[in-house]
């Protein structure tokens, strides 16, 4: 199932409504033990370091960072792919989400391969979504050479998502702070950041649905800054080892329970084969494992087209989720909790320009307390034109306040996010549809994703530079953007929604370059005309107008939805708050 993102807001919703009459019984561990490490301290001794430092100087570049997007499906997995391979010290994954399938179970057995040979592998992921076949990747933390952590764990056993909520329903607040951070780090030189998680539908290969994702290749020095965020989470004490939570009885079972039921999905799909060793952790079938993982080539480093750029890390402090035993229902907004670096930055000749640009961006950014609030100041920077993706936009007083002061200042705004058929949580696309009106109001330009992209992928996202998603499946937007007057770039974990602004941990990466964000601009520009239904008011009405070249007719209600969704969506929306969508 690709919607599992939906989860942790409904989540939310019903963890709140329970905790009013029922009180919880399940507990955590106490005096769990921590050892504390941190990330490599000399990554440029590593044949992934000398290769960034033969790059760099091949590109003449000033700039010690350089920079790839990575707008497609076989580019993301790829260059995950070749990390894993050419790491020789360390690997740091850090994850909402990973997804026991088939296109993980590949990247994992390539992780197990790098401990083998001596690599140390760091794994942290948000508790939330490991229950059922999801928990079988906690049998990481049982190969050598391996740990693993659960960031924020529920209590309670790991059979249903259900009961884990019933076990933690005295602590609603838990349920909603989650870490939503996603870094793939090789030995500190090289790393990928952006929205994906790991997980068929994040790499398009999902039968019946696939996000459109973008993440950005870093290497250099800002790969430091990206794991100095990296170490301030798996050292808090929100971080449990895997086997201070559960035995290895137990994960053996909940594997066997994984096969038991894969084999079964088998028999009702007959024909196909037996198990192979690679997807042997997740249930998937040979025949799957091939459909689904692209080919299993890694990334060739050598060839990756950087761009050389002057760059800062935005990231929430760990301490934005209050600790165990602190005040969990304090507005947690309200608390500072953002770290702004910028490592590796040389302000000398014809970059000083650019370097002070970004110096400036980079103070703007520091004024608020956390990412989103850092770049609602970046907003308040802009001068001609903002380009945002944001998935689930639930704009709060504050993001409308910027929005207002940027139009005054005759700021073009565009705005792309999900249709309520494209939008995996629609819970959220009522957040985004209640402010709908006042937005347009004010002159930003609405596109929301249609659903059914029909070879779009090949543009911007889970098509690109290689095949399309399996037929008829749904397109589902996933990536987090802003372009800022066509020289800075963001990319990073956090929508521009209350939960991404108060409750969950994000990061982010800004870069200075006018290449950068062109490139990414034009994407955005081409999924907007050939890919989303226009928003518009005419004639006192809400108009969604059809895509550039679509052949559809114009809308007059949330396009390629169903009466009974729409109906169910008019009816709960105004029980549900902005601040859990």
């Amino acid at each position: 199932m690709p919607f599992r993102n939906a989860l942790g807001r409904t989540a939310a919703c019903l963890a709140l409504v329970l905790a009013l009459g029922l009180g919880g019984c399940a507990e955590l561990p106490k005096n769990v033990d921590r050892p504390v490490s941190t990330a490599l301290p000399a990554p440029a001794t590593t044949p992934l370091g000398e290769l960034v430092q033969q790059r760099r100087a091949a590109a003449g570049t000033r700039y010690e960072s350089g920079f790839v997007l990575l707008d497609g499906a076989p580019a993301a997995y790829g260059s995950r792919l070749a990390l894993v391979e050419g790491a020789r010290k360390t690997l740091d994954l850090q994850y909402y989400a990973i997804h026991a399938d088939a296109s993980t179970a590949r990247l994992l057995k390539a992780v197990r391969e790098a401990a083998e040979r001596g690599v140390r592998v760091r794994i942290l992921l948000d508790d939330l979504h490991s229950t059922g076949r999801d928990a079988v990747v906690m049998r990481m933390a049982l190969v050598p050479n391996v740990e693993m952590r659960m960031f924020n764990p529920l209590a309670g056993a790991r059979a249903s998502t259900l009961g884990r909520l019933f076990g933690s329903i005295d602590d609603a607040a838990r349920i909603q702070q989650r870490m939503h951070n996603k870094l793939f780090i090789a030995d500190n030189v090289l790393a990928v950041a952006g929205g994906r998680n790991l997980g068929d539908a994040y790499f398009g290969k999902d039968r019946k649905g696939n996000f459109i994702d973008l993440d950005v290749l870093v290497a250099g020095p800002l790969v430091q800054d990206l794991s100095r965020s990296f170490d301030a989470y798996w050292n808090n004490e929100r971080a449990y080892p895997v086997q201070s939570l559960v035995t290895a009885k137990e994960l053996d079972q909940i594997r066997e329970q994984a096969r038991a039921d894969a084999k079964a999905e088998r028999e009702r799909q007959a024909g196909n084969p037996p198990p192979a060793d690679g997807a042997a952790d997740t249930g998937a079938s040979a025949a799957e494992v091939r459909a689904q993982v692209w080919d299993e080539r890694p990334l060739d480093l050598r060839t990756a087209d950087f761009v050389w750029a002057p760059a800062v890390v935005l990231a929430d402090k760990p301490g934005k989720i209050p600790p165990d035993g602190a005040n969990a229902s304090a507005d947690v907004g309200k608390a500072p909790g953002l770290t702004v670096t910028q490592t590796g930055r040389r302000p000398q000749g014809g970059a000083a320009k650019n370097d002070a640009s970004l110096a400036a961006a980079a103070d703007a950014a520091a004024d608020g307390e956390t990412v989103v609030d850092g770049l609602l100041q970046l907003i308040g920077q802009a001068r001609s034109d903002l380009l945002v993706i944001s998935p689930y936009f639930v704009p709060g007083a504050d993001m409308k306040q910027a929005f207002a002061a940027a139009r005054a200042r005759g700021v073009r705004i565009r705005v792309l996010t999900n249709s309520l058929a494209s939008n995996d949580a629609p819970v959220a696309h009522v957040g985004y549809a209640r402010h709908r009106d006042e937005l347009l109001a004010m002159g930003v330009e609405l596109y929301e994703l249609r659903s059914e992209q029909a070879g779009l992928g090949n543009a911007f996202g889970s098509g690109s530079g290689g095949g399309s998603a399996p037929g008829g499946s749904r397109s589902m937007l996933h990536s987090k953007v802003l372009v800022i007057d066509g020289r800075l770039l963001v990319v990073g974990s956090m929508n521009l929604d209350l939960r991404s602004q108060h409750q969950n941990t994000e990061i982010a990466v800004l870069v200075r370059s006018d290449t950068l964000s062109r490139t990414a601009a034009q994407k955005i520009d081409q999924v907007m005309r050939e890919g989303a239904w226009h928003v518009v008011r005419s004639d006192g009405r809400m108009v969604w107008k059809a895509p550039e070249g679509s052949g559809l007719e114009d809308a007059t209600a949330e396009p390629d939805t169903s009466a009974g969704l729409r109906a169910m969506v008019k009816l709960f929306g105004p029980l549900a708050p902005d601040a859990l969508l």
